[in-house]
């Protein structure tokens, strides 16, 4: 999985707010897809709604957004609020003649004929949202989001630990060491793996496996395992 390594790879170079576009293009490109979009809706202290966002967009574009609070009517920030799974935008509901308009304006400016949002919830209540389109045909961007989905879900929940990182919104915690056998389970399993192949190839039951992707997973303080893979390759505790 080149991809996704060298985009984690990219992730850590972010030393800074003024370093996500650099990181988020050079993410885009590993992926072939014509625009990547990050936004923190809630950072889980701040007041204010959508205290931070990344964008690939034409500026112009972002310029309207903004100036018109397309925020309201943008069906991918209500998806942040309520959804926990990707969705693909021709899943989204574009009934309201707001949503309708919203939509024909960004395909104007060369958003994208086709999208995926990837909604990621943090221990806080922080709330960020990943959003990645394209301007493929549809069969290229059904082969495009189904290759790139499952590291997509990795890149997104890295994009939020780095951006509550760096606004300072959560205190660092210490980080309870990963045993080998976890470090080696959570490789495999970001590598592509499914659990019944990385018992096989170390040797061990898939309920042993499932007992050290746990374990990590506590370690760790994540929910899921897409954040467990995320947040051990954030703190470079594994190598993908």
């Amino acid at each position: 999985m080149p991809e996704l390594s060298m985009s984690l790879k990219a992730l850590r170079s972010i030393g800074s707010s003024e370093h996500f576009a650099v990181a988020l293009d050079k993410i885009r490109s590993q992926y072939l897809l014509d625009h990547m979009t990050f936004l923190v809706v809630n950072d889980g202290i701040s007041p204010r709604s959508f205290p931070f966002y990344c964008t690939t967009y034409p500026a112009e574009w972002t310029d309207i957004y903004l100036s018109k609070n397309y925020f309201a009517v943008d069906p991918v920030t209500e998806l942040s609020r309520t959804g926990f799974l990707a969705v693909d935008w021709s899943e989204l509901k574009r009934r309201s003649a707001e949503a309708q308009v919203f939509f024909r304006k960004a395909r104007s400016f060369g958003v994208g004929r086709h999208g995926l949002s990837l909604p990621v919830r943090g221990p806080n209540g922080e709330r960020s949202i990943l959003s990645v389109t394209s301007n493929a045909n549809g069969t290229a961007w059904s082969r495009i989001r189904n290759s790139s989905i499952y590291d997509l879900h990795i890149v997104a929940h890295c994009l939020h630990k780095k951006a509550i990182f760096l606004s300072n919104a959560r205190s660092g915690s210490a980080i309870r060491i990963l045993s080998r056998r976890e470090k080696q389970c959570l490789e495999l399993l970001a590598r592509g793996s499914l659990i019944k192949r990385v018992a096989s190839d170390l040797g061990i039951s898939e309920s042993a496996v499932r007992l050290y992707l746990r374990s990590a997973r506590l370690k760790l303080g994540a929910k899921t395992l897409y954040q467990t893979i995320a947040r051990a390759s954030f703190l470079e505790k594994i190598c993908i």
